[in-house]
């Protein structure tokens, strides 16, 4: 919590300014990664003999030092202090370019600016700022009053390079607002439900779903943690070997762009998958069954990144089912978020769960097996009351509880469960093929 304070300036937030609290930790984050690069640049320019740099280097830690401070005295500041910010960037990437050999790279760094303009400026600004430091490029080798090393035909490969990481930061950028502006309305939507419910039983799914959707919430956060790990690796690849002074190719950094632009485009894949599953409106579908538990297997798997836990789905023959997808995913995912905390609590040898199917001609079965400790006796029988949990504090004892109402009331069937000291297995029984009149 203090780390996350210190981030934000100090700076406490509700849920109303979650924007505006993610561009303070941009600014804080930017402030903090640029003075230690800046500290780092001043000791290799000592070591190396090339101090020319030294002084600048001096002057903009100073200045980041003290916008550091503004932004702690008085939030209303952060317009003044973003804006200095990109006036900084914008010149000492000029500056490089227009006072630096090609051969140093230095250059390099510009690739990290269209980040810092788009999280930090209105996006008519951020224009602006753009294009005037794309002119700026340009023209280096075209003036006459600085002695540019850059040939025309390097800066605008430069150029294009830049507008190439622009296009891709925004395109992520436009989908990231556009999976927040979904939740949010949909949060609006289940507010606006929890006021009009009267009944218990509307009231424990209202709270079920605000639940599931904390849980999805934490899930995009571990799904997108190893995508964007992997640009901040490609784009500090390349800032390393420059400051070592390596040779980069432009192979290197065409293969780097390119593992970025993929990165991207799988990133906005799954705000689809996100938004399929968000989605209000409760319709009858024909689904092909394996790809639905895949579906939300998908979901858990972000858990699954630091842990051993193996999620294994039985082979079977295609079985096509007509049901509520939204709501089989959400029973499905609660049994496996179960299964994998208990493994994870438990620190199980060789976690692993197991999903099988069985089909009769009018109904079908899904097993969800786990090998740990299993469920102890006395508690077999209150698994699915409400407000019944086994983890304390972490739970709120409606998962099981709502999932088996949802396949009792939607599906025409029940949730059954068989646990021993080997491990558990949830029988999800329903019918095969749903009708409206249910």
């Amino acid at each position: 919590m203090k780390l996350d304070n210190f981030f934000t300036s100090g700076v406490v937030f509700d849920n109303s300014d979650l924007e505006l609290r993610s561009k303070f930790q941009m600014v804080n984050i930017a402030l903090v990664l640029s003075s230690l690069s800046l500290i780092y640049g001043m000791i290799t320019n000592y070591l190396r003999g090339t101090v020319g740099l030294i002084p600048l280097e001096f002057i903009l830690l100073c200045a980041n030092i003290i916008l550091f401070f503004i932004l702690r005295k008085d939030r209303n500041r952060f317009t003044l202090v973003s804006t200095m910010i990109t006036f900084q960037f914008t010149f000492f990437f000029l500056f490089l370019v227009y006072t630096n050999e090609p051969s140093s790279l230095k250059h390099i760094w510009l690739f990290t600016y269209p980040i810092i303009l788009l999280f930090l400026q209105h996006k008519k600004y951020a224009i602006y700022w753009f294009l005037f430091t794309l002119f700026a490029l340009l023209i280096a080798p075209l003036q006459t009053f600085v002695d540019v090393s850059y040939t025309p035909f390097q800066v605008s490969y430069i150029s294009v390079v830049l507008i190439i990481v622009t296009v891709i930061i925004n395109f992520y950028q436009a989908k990231m607002e556009e999976a927040r502006k979904l939740i949010l309305e949909q949060q609006i939507k289940l507010e606006g439900h929890l006021e009009e419910m009267k009944q218990k039983d509307q009231l424990l799914s209202v709270q079920s779903k605000q639940a599931v959707m904390g849980e999805m919430i934490s899930m995009i956060a571990h799904q997108w943690r190893q995508p964007l790990s992997t640009v901040t690796l490609s784009v500090s690849n390349l800032q390393i070997k420059s400051l070592l002074g390596e040779e980069l190719k432009k192979e290197e950094i065409a293969q780097a762009l390119e593992n970025i632009s993929n990165t991207v485009v799988y990133l906005s894949e799954t705000i689809d998958d996100f938004q399929t599953y968000f989605h209000p409106n409760k319709e009858l579908l024909e689904v092909e069954l394996h790809e639905l538990l895949q579906k939300a297997v998908n979901f858990v798997l972000p858990r699954l990144k630091e842990t051993k836990i193996k999620i294994e789905i039985k082979d079977f023959d295609n079985l096509v089912i007509t049901t509520y997808m939204n709501e089989l995913i959400q029973v499905i995912l609660n049994i496996l978020n179960n299964a994998v905390d208990i493994h994870m609590s438990e620190n199980t040898p060789h976690p692993e769960i197991v999903i099988s199917v069985k089909e009769t001609e009018s109904s079908v079965e899904i097993l969800l097996n786990d090998n740990a400790s299993g469920i102890k006796e006395e508690n077999i029988e209150k698994i699915f009351n409400p407000y019944f949990s086994t983890k304390g504090k972490n739970g709120t004892g409606l998962g099981l509880y709502m999932s088996q109402m949802i396949v009792q009331k939607q599906f025409n069937g029940h949730i059954e469960v068989q646990s021993s000291s080997l491990g558990t297995t949830f029988i999800v029984k329903m019918d095969k093929h749903l009708s409206c009149d249910l």
